[in-house]
């Protein structure tokens, strides 16, 4: 004989096909993601079709190399400083290279020496890929290319990410009696804070993705009033970093190298005359920042601000005339005797 069913048997039944639906629309996410993440691995690795060759092999006549702490660096020399006259060491921001300072560099290599620099991971200067690429270490770099050149008497300018180093060589370096900032990546760096917690290969695909010439291109325009000033020969100078010797690896590492703004506190620290040079139609900064910057060199000697109306992020590239007329009425108080 049957024994009669439970009168809550067909609930029963039906909240379990509920959970076996749910337990199998949970697998098939996680399938599906799990897939996903093998694409982009695949992706992130599969070949370029880019053969990475020495730097020096797409080096142009004016650039000269030094080895500085185990590393070749990649510079420009321009013009001469009459003795007592400062040296200008320019560096630039992420993802550029020393030639973010085509334009300006002429201009005040007419009156002074003006030195540039690809910094470590950047142009055709060294890319380990287990190099320390934060703040403070590219700035002891820079400080020992300094000491390198022989240099005394330095004036370094930094714009954006290089604003923020060139603020630690300041502190770092003897011979630097002055500082410039054009819209420094000191009190905001632009860098989204999410970056720190993307898994792999997340920071391959954003190397891989910086090294595709029409992604670069347009990243680039996005910050500019006058975008027709990235042209083909600004973006041929600009890819010789993708074809360079250790690229893929070199900029792979640097981009899980996250960092929080840190050099706010230093501010207070400058006693050298400081120049920003600030364009006011950047996207990325607000005249609070600008405010805030400042008010955080309270202790520097003097502080003048040179202002853009017209020029966003690149501000030495689309006001060249007016960063560099500032630069030169400011010089005589970085002159030693």
């Amino acid at each position: 004989m049957l024994a009669p069913r439970s009168a809550g048997g067909g609930q029963d039944d039906e909240g379990d096909g509920v959970l076996r639906w749910l337990w199998r629309l949970c697998l098939g996410l996680a399938t599906l993601l799990l897939l996903a993440w093998l694409g982009l691995v695949i992706y992130a690795y599969w070949p370029t079709g880019v053969d990475e060759v020495p730097a020096r092999q797409l080096a142009g006549p004016e650039d000269r190399f030094i080895e500085v702490d185990g590393l070749e660096l990649r510079y420009q020399d321009h013009g001469a400083s009459a003795p007592g006259e400062p040296v200008f060491l320019l560096l630039h921001g992420f993802g550029n290279s020393l030639q973010s300072f085509r334009r300006l560099a002429p201009l005040l290599a007419d009156h002074y020496r003006v030195i540039t620099v690809d910094m470590p991971g950047f142009g055709l200067s060294a890319k380990p890929a287990n190099r320390d690429y934060r703040n403070p270490s590219q700035a002891q770099l820079i400080a020992d290319f300094i000491a390198a050149l022989g240099l005394d008497n330095v004036v370094v300018g930094g714009h954006s990410l290089g604003g923020a180093i060139a603020l630690r060589v300041a502190l770092i370096a003897p011979q630097v009696s002055g500082l410039i900032l054009m819209n420094p990546g000191i009190i905001e760096t632009g860098v989204p804070a999410i970056t720190k917690y993307l898994p792999f290969p997340f920071q391959r695909l954003s190397a891989k993705q910086f090294g595709d010439r029409e992604f670069r291109e347009q990243f680039l325009k996005q910050s500019y009033m006058d975008p027709s000033l990235v042209t083909d020969e600004v973006m041929d100078e600009l890819m010789k970093a993708p074809r360079s010797e250790g690229y893929l690896a070199g900029t792979t590492a640097m981009m899980g190298q996250y960092e929080d703004a840190s050099e706010v506190p230093l501010l207070a620290e400058v006693r050298v005359p400081v120049l920003i040079a600030w364009g006011e139609r950047d996207r990325r900064k607000t005249p609070e920042e600008l405010a805030a910057l400042q008010a955080g060199l309270s202790n520097a000697p003097v502080v003048r601000v040179a202002r853009a109306p017209n020029a966003g992020h690149y501000v030495h590239e689309e006001a060249p005339e007016l960063v560099a007329e500032a630069i030169i009425e400011m010089a005589p108080l970085w002159k030693r005797q």
